[in-house]
Parts: C-alpha cells; sequence; structure tokens
C-alpha cells in the first residue's frame, strides 16, 4: 500500500482526535450551530477559505480545465466578484447575529419564505455534500494506485464527514479549518512551480495542448461558447452571495468589524489558491497527453501529486486535496442540518424546543442527511452511470444562486422589496431551474443542444443552446423586482431587524 495512503490517514486520525477533544467544548445551540460567536479573524479568514475551497475547486475545476483549458478560470472568477460584493454586506450579517439565512428571509418575507428558501437550501447542499464524497473516493483511488475503489473510497470519506460534523458541530468545523487552510494555501504555493516545470513550461505547453485551450471561451463550450462560460461564472457568483455557509461563519465571528476585516483577506486566498489549482491542471493535462499516461480528468491536479512535484510536496497537496473535501463536505451538511433544526422543526413544529436536545437532535439530522447525500453518489456509481462532478456542481449552484441569493441578497440592501416579493422569486426561481435542468431536456430533449467535442459530456446541453441559468435568474430577479413595486411597500416595523433604526424608504 502507499506510503503517501499511510500519511494521509494518519493525518484524519489526527483531525479526528482533534474532534473529540473540541467536541467536549459543545455546551449549547450557540455553540453548535455558531461556535459560541467567537472566531477570531485568523480562523475567520481560514474557515471561510476551507468552506469556498472544495472539490469543485481541485476536482471539478480539473474536470473543467481539462477540457476547457484556461477558460476554467471563469468558473471561480464569480467568486472573485462575490467575495468583493459580500464585503460590503458582511458586517451588517454579523450585527444580524442569527443562525441561518432563513431568519433573515423570514424578517423581511415571512415564514413560507422561510420554509420555501430551506427546502431549496437543503436540495442544493445535500448535492454539495455528496460529491464531496465522491471527490474523497478519487483522492483515496489515486494515492492507493487504484487498489482502494472509487465506491470504498467515498464510503470512507462519507464516513469521516458524517463522523467529525456530528462530534462538534461549528466548533469542530471552525477550529478543523485552521490547519487545513493553512495546509491548502501552502501546498498550492509549494507544488505550482514543480508542475510547471516538470511540464516543460507555459511555452510547451502551448504546443501540446489544443489552441481551444487558450481561448477566453473554450470551443467546447457549446453552440455559444461565451454563454456558457460566463453561466458558470454567474452560477458560481450567485452561489456565493447568498450561500448560508458563510453567513453562519459571519454570524460566528466575535464581532461585525472582524467579519468584514476577514472578508477582506478571504479574497485574497481564494483568489491564489482558485488560480493555482486550475493552472495545475491545466500543465498536468499537458503532461498527461505528451507522455499517454492515462489520468482521468477529474485526477489531474491528484496525479500531478503524485507525479510531478516532489514527494513530501506531493504529500502536502494530497493532504490538502483531503482537507478541501473534509472542510466543505463537513460545512455543507452542518449548514443544511440547520436548515432542517431552526427552520422547520423549530419554527413550524416545536418552537419552544428545549436547545440541549435541539443539539441532540441535530446530530440525528445530520447522520440521516449524510446518508442521503451517501445515496445520491452511491446509487449512480452503483448503476454504472457516468459521474461528473463538474455538473453536480453546477446544478447545485444554480437552484441555490437563482432561488435563494436574489431574495436573500434584496432583503439586506433594497427597502423596497416586499414579502410577496422575495417569496415569488424563491417559488418562482426554485421551479424554473427544475423545470430548465431536469423537466425539459426529458419533455422535449430534440431542443437541447449539448457542447460538442471532447468536452460534449462534461458540459452537458442547454434548450436551445442557452444555460438554463439565465432564464432561471431573469424569472427569480423578475418576479422580485415587479411583484414587489406592484405591492405596498414595507412598513418601518418590517424593515427594523434588518435596517435598525434607518429609514424605510427605498
Amino acid at each position: 500500500m502507499s506510503w503517501y495512503l499511510w500519511i494521509i490517514l494518519g493525518y484524519l486520525l489526527v483531525l479526528a482526535g482533534f474532534n473529540v477533544w473540541r467536541s467536549r467544548q459543545v455546551k449549547s445551540q450557540d455553540d453548535f450551530m455558531v461556535a459560541g460567536r467567537s472566531l477570531s479573524l485568523t480562523k475567520m479568514v481560514f474557515t471561510l477559505v476551507c468552506t469556498w475551497i472544495g472539490s469543485g475547486t481541485f476536482i471539478a475545476g480539473a474536470e473543467y480545465a481539462s477540457y476547457a483549458g484556461w477558460s476554467a478560470v471563469w468558473q471561480p472568477a464569480g467568486a472573485f466578484v462575490g467575495i468583493a460584493i459580500i464585503y460590503f454586506v458582511a458586517a451588517k450579517i454579523r450585527t444580524f447575529g442569527q443562525y441561518t439565512v432563513g431568519d433573515i428571509l423570514e424578517a423581511r418575507y415571512g415564514k413560507f419564505a422561510r420554509l420555501f428558501g430551506a427546502l431549496a437550501l437543503i436540495v442544493a447542499f445535500t448535492t454539495i455534500v455528496s460529491y464531496q464524497f465522491r471527490a474523497g473516493g478519487y483522492i483515496l483511488n489515486v494515492v492507493t494506485d487504484g487498489r482502494v475503489s472509487l465506491e470504498v473510497g467515498q464510503t470512507i470519506a462519507a464516513l469521516f464527514v458524517i463522523t467529525f460534523v456530528t462530534l462538534g458541530g461549528m466548533i469542530a468545523v471552525a477550529h478543523t479549518d485552521l490547519p487545513n487552510g493553512i495546509i491548502i494555501v501552502l501546498a498550492c504555493l509549494l507544488a505550482i512551480p514543480f508542475v510547471v516545470a516538470t511540464a516543460g513550461g507555459f511555452a510547451h505547453t502551448t504546443e501540446v495542448l489544443p489552441a481551444g485551450h487558450f481561448a477566453v471561451f473554450s470551443p467546447d463550450f457549446g453552440k455559444y461558447p461565451m454563454l456558457k462560460g460566463l453561466s458558470y461564472f454567474l452560477s458560481t457568483l450567485l452561489l456565493l452571495m447568498g450561500v448560508q455557509s458563510m453567513y453562519q461563519k459571519f454570524y460566528a465571528a466575535r464581532s461585525p468589524q472582524e467579519a468584514k476585516r476577514a472578508v477582506a483577506i478571504w479574497i485574497v486566498g481564494v483568489i491564489v489558491v482558485e488560480t493555482i489549482a486550475i493552472a495545475i491542471a491545466v500543465f498536468a493535462a499537458s503532461y498527461n497527453v505528451e507522455h499517454q499516461m492515462g489520468w482521468d480528468p477529474r485526477s489531474l491536479v491528484l496525479n500531478a501529486a503524485r507525479h510531478m512535484v516532489p514527494g513530501p510536496v506531493g504529500v502536502l497537496l494530497l493532504a490538502a486535496a483531503c482537507a478541501v473535501v473534509l472542510s466543505t463536505g463537513m460545512n455543507y451538511l452542518l449548514s443544511s442540518s440547520s436548515n432542517v433544526m431552526r427552520d422547520i422543526y423549530q419554527r413550524f413544529l416545536k418552537p419552544d424546543a428545549d436547545p440541549d436536545k435541539m443539539v441532540a437532535l441535530q446530530k440525528v439530522f445530520i447522520v440521516a442527511m449524510g446518508v442521503v447525500a451517501f445515496l445520491m453518489i452511491f446509487i449512480p456509481t452503483a448503476l454504472h452511470s457516468q459521474i461528473s462532478v463538474l455538473q453536480y456542481a453546477y446544478f447545485a449552484y444554480t437552484i441555490y444562486g437563482v432561488a435563494i441569493t436574489p431574495a436573500l441578497f434584496a432583503a439586506l440592501t433594497w427597502k423596497r422589496a416586499t414579502r410577496q416579493g422575495g417569496l415569488a422569486s424563491i417559488v418562482g426561481g426554485a421551479l424554473a431551474v427544475i423545470f430548465f435542468e431536469l423537466l425539459l431536456p426529458r419533455l422535449a430533449p430534440s431542443i437541447v443542444q449539448g457542447a460538442q467535442g471532447a468536452g460534449a459530456g462534461v458540459f452537458g446541453g442547454d434548450p436551445w443552446g442557452i444555460p438554463s441559468i439565465y432564464p432561471a435568474a431573469l424569472i427569480s430577479i423578475g418576479l422580485l423586482v415587479i411583484v414587489s413595486l406592484l405591492t405596498p411597500r414595507p412598513s418601518a416595523a418590517e424593515l427594523e431587524p434588518i435596517f435598525g433604526g434607518q429609514t424605510a424608504k427605498s
């Protein structure tokens, strides 16, 4: 068995012991959901980095870059812009100081907006957790040279993620993210020079890879390459601007000022890691083609760690890959279980629930939702269906970004948004994504136009060649604006929880 595996397993066991120790500090619902609102600036920065940098970076990003080349930067670029926008509302989010985005949605739009928002979020986040498990399977498969199958590897990853979150909640997540975040940033910075040198440098890569890999919008994107590339940008942008995992971290900060400062540093870390990960994938793709290595496109970064860098750096990069799978899976599993408890159980079923019993019950839901996420990836594996982490990610990003983000961001920034407008946006956006992504391709397959060339299976098909996020986002935002303008302006009392004593005028 590869020595890489033993080092990584040792690292996971150390984290497990750390989580057991940290779990003893969980005394209340505040501790479990938002780490007692005590996170320092340093811990805030690294937990934000770890929450965002997941298998979407190391696995889906590699898959994307293997077919689209440098055009793959369009996907993380949405996060760069999104973080810059979030900077201006981070302090307000911390001042509001609740547990989930459902708290904000209800404060502005009422309890049904909270319910429908929670349902859309649970679907999106459970999907994100499921492909973290898949990514864990890829990692264990690569580091053992295939001795551990994808099926077994994703099962092991699921067990670690579910166990870690169940033990300590946000306390375990945030404090585990500190060493994980350091490893992620350090590994990327150390690995990239070796990968570039082993691949023969940038000029040599242009000779090996197709010209489309260096286009602004890859021709593999389909009928309208620019629309497809920008659809990935837009889906990432909308997800980040409204993603609950980030909002929970802001709630966990010691103060509004530290939350805002953490975002300013966070954007630097995300730009560095995301860009380097794509660069590693592109240079690894060149090496793969030239030397006919036969690497799976989804494992380019992992194989670069095994074959293109010195052993210690490779171990660090593989540990970083493990860290992102664990941290992202933990963050999104905790976040979605918080919605079940806070937005459904506590709000609609048992408002006077005992906080101590809430923590115990949330742990039950974490296990149950973790199993559901595992089945979402295990069943297609058992049926030998083609699984693309990129496609899973795109669906999750789109349904969340369209259904939640417009209404959520308007709740924080647009005083004219009304209860009716917010609810219409949430429901209409979710239904639009389900229709364009899941129903229309099956009801009228002839209108679906997919990508051409090597990336056809990855980028999938779009109705009339137009990515679904455009009509879905237009419906969501259009309903928000039109219905809000056609309904009575919110009262000062309705705006007070978010805007404080500010005037109710828009």
